[in-house]
């Protein structure tokens, strides 16, 4: 575990727990030795040749992804549990960039700086859209999913959604089917929301034929992963006008300690003026690490305890 956070950690834990830290950064050896000795661990990937770690038995990742870990890395018995907390976050931004879509206060705003009324009569205009009656489809009704129909329902919007875990329909939703009605949502809906996690399913699920099934004045969020989308086709779609526009808050390439200046993109979307473009940071405020890091010291509290965790993803098989 970070070294930042073990402070806030230990104040949060109603359990007796011996924490020490590593920090990427900090010799290597210096986890080689820590590792074998630890039941829980607090952390996401760590790159390096790792010793047996026989004892460990909670890995506790301290975001949601996991797709870069399996039960083949993790020894047996051990359960890998991911931490949420950011869905609130992250639909707030969703509705923020929905809002902004439609008002364009941040254009009004500049205009109006430059020109005053310029000859304009106040209530003449310009005008802008408006949420209320729009529909947004939700692709992924999870966690993210579920709070953006409840705020949906508040701005009197119509909500729809696929999920591959097929639910019985919510208040908040007018209907939920399979990902086998992703071509009637894309076509119904004002808003496409993409809220999936990257899989083998998923990776290039909106390719050429997908974006095409959307409204020609549709526009697509996504704050899932980058390579659901096919990036040339989403750059084809946006730059040839065929979807009204887009809001991408994750990416094709991100920097690394081996390439710092990766761009984001291999396709030139930040000449568009039809894309919202934002560094894959919806989810971070500094509540939602607050939030985090309490159910973190919970689920340490559980481990303890000998009681259930919450958010296992799975059980390791080495």
């Amino acid at each position: 575990m970070a070294t930042t956070r073990a402070d806030q950690l230990k104040a949060l834990l109603t359990t007796e727990f011996k924490i020490v830290t590593w920090a990427e950064g900090e010799p290597f050896e210096d986890f080689v030795t820590l590792a074998p000795t630890a039941d829980a661990f607090v952390g996401g990937r760590i790159k390096g040749d790792w010793p047996p770690i026989p004892n460990l038995k909670l890995y506790q990742i301290p975001f949601t992804g996991h797709d870069w870990i399996g039960p083949a890395q993790v020894p047996a018995g051990c359960q890998v549990c991911n931490t949420f907390e950011h869905e609130g976050t992250i639909a707030e931004y969703v509705f923020c960039a929905m809002l902004e879509w439609e008002f364009g206060i941040t254009k009004s705003d500049k205009l109006f700086r430059e020109a005053g009324w310029k000859g304009r009569v106040p209530g003449s205009g310009p005008t802008h859209g408006e949420l209320y009656g729009k529909t947004i489809g939700i692709v992924g009704y999870g966690h993210i999913g579920q709070e953006v129909a409840r705020r949906a329902r508040a701005f009197g919007m119509r909500c729809i959604a696929v999920t591959r875990t097929i639910r019985s329909t919510e208040e908040p939703l007018e209907w939920i089917d399979t990902m086998q009605s992703l071509e009637r949502l894309l076509g119904e809906s004002d808003y496409v929301l993409i809220g999936l996690p990257l899989s083998d399913e998923t990776r290039g699920l909106f390719n050429t034929e997908r974006l095409a099934q959307m409204k020609p004045d549709g526009v697509l969020i996504n704050v899932g992963r980058g390579h659901i989308i096919e990036e040339e086709a989403l750059y084809d779609a946006l730059s040839n006008r065929r979807i009204g526009g887009a809001v991408i808050d994750v990416w094709y390439g991100y920097a690394s300690e081996d390439n710092p200046d990766r761009m984001p993109w291999n396709f030139p979307f930040n000449e568009l003026d039809n894309i919202v473009m934002t560094p894959h940071n919806s989810a971070l405020s500094e509540t939602m690490h607050d939030r985090r890091w309490k159910f973190i010291a919970a689920n340490l509290d559980r481990f303890n305890r000998g009681e259930p965790l919450e958010n296992i993803c799975f059980e390791g098989a080495s």
